[in-house]
Parts: C-alpha cells; sequence; structure tokens
C-alpha cells in the first residue's frame, strides 16, 4: 500500500467490514453487479465475483451498472499491478459504461493514483471516521486496523444518496466541482502500462 511513505508488497485478502458492506448494498438497492476483486472469504456476495489471485479482475469486463471494489492495496509482483491499476479500472469503467462504482481504499491524496483516477474523476468521497480500519481476515472480524485511513469513493451520478448513506460514517465531500480537471499528468508509458 502507498500512503506517501512506503510500500506494502504482502499480499493479504482483508475483507470490508460487514457496516460497509450493508452501506454499499443500500446505496445500489441491495444487489451488487460486479467485485472485481472478490475472495473466498468475501460477505460481499456480488452476482459476479473475480476472485482473486486465480481471477485477474483488471483484465476481465467490468461492463456491469453496479461495482464495489476492495482493492488490493499492495503491490502484485506477479502481475506488475499496484492499487493505481484498480483506480484506472475505475475511473475507465464510469466513464465507457457508465458505470457506478464504490470503492474502499486508502487515503493518499499526494499521490499519483488519486490526482489521475480520483481527483477530477469520481463524484464524491467519504473520508471514513474508523482511523484504522479493521477489516476482516478469512471473513471474520478482529483483523489489525489498517496502517492508514480510508475512504469510500464513488464515480456515479447520485451524490445526494451517497450522502444521505454514506454521511454516518463521516466526512462526506463533493468534488463534482472539480470533474474533468486534470490533477496529475500520467506519461504515455505509465498510461500504455495500466490499460
Amino acid at each position: 500500500m502507498t500512503a506517501g511513505r512506503k510500500i506494502n508488497t504482502i499480499s493479504q485478502e482483508w475483507g470490508t467490514p460487514e457496516k460497509y458492506v450493508s452501506a454499499v448494498k443500500d446505496f445500489f438497492g441491495g444487489k451488487i453487479d460486479l467485485d472485481p476483486c472478490s475472495n473466498n472469504y468475501s460477505i460481499v456476495n456480488a452476482v459476479t465475483e473475480y476472485k482473486l489471485p486465480k481471477q485477474n479482475g483488471l483484465i476481465e469486463s467490468w461492463k456491469y451498472s453496479t461495482i464495489y471494489i476492495n482493492p488490493p492495496y499492495g503491490i502484485d509482483k506477479t502481475n506488475k499491478t499496484s492499487i493505481r491499476n484498480w483506480l484506472f479500472k475505475c475511473a475507465d469503467a464510469h466513464q465507457r459504461f457508465n458505470a457506478e462504482i464504490l470503492a474502499l481504499i486508502p487515503v493518499a491524496t499526494n499521490t499519483g493514483h488519486w490526482k489521475n483516477f480520483v481527483f477530477g474523476k469520481a463524484s464524491s468521497i467519504c473520508f471514513l471516521y474508523d482511523t484504522r480500519l479493521k477489516f476482516l481476515v478469512n471473513g471474520r472480524p478482529g483483523g489489525k486496523g489498517a496502517p492508514m485511513a480510508c475512504a469510500m469513493a464513488y464515480w456515479g451520478n447520485n451524490h445526494n444518496k451517497f450522502y444521505d448513506i454514506f454521511s454516518k460514517f463521516e466526512a462526506v465531500i463533493d468534488i463534482r466541482n472539480i470533474k474533468g480537471k486534470e490533477f496529475g499528468k500520467l506519461s504515455n508509458e505509465i498510461q500504455k502500462e495500466i490499460y
């Protein structure tokens, strides 16, 4: 994971806590069409799940109406990917397919992946009050707290509903006014590598 300091290259299956899964389902009207980063212990139960590490959700189709993603925060040395690839895919699926996407991601606003794929692309962000969010481990509560703050980012068209559902988890920021603006310049080499 990159939060401005160091990169964690240890692969871990950290599941989304139940209260956030419940909020995501409420937001999407009870059904999540795609979870591109699922695993055998996931409680998300999306209609379509790409299960890591056997399925690489980055190369599978994201042509779905509603997508929830809790991407790996570290580097996948085998596939040479990182969180920036997942955030690119979020922004791309929203733009190309008008997909509604929620992503549980580390707060790293100083990084290129936030500047290129969250700012100027997403509609809203909820900075979660769980300073050290405790992910599920093997589908059970009690995991170690995340080493950084987390946020729920939203690429979509219904900020008011996002605010209504996620404001109970802390500060919801409307960033629609910066949609379409560039905040970080991504070189052509990196764009080719990501897509």
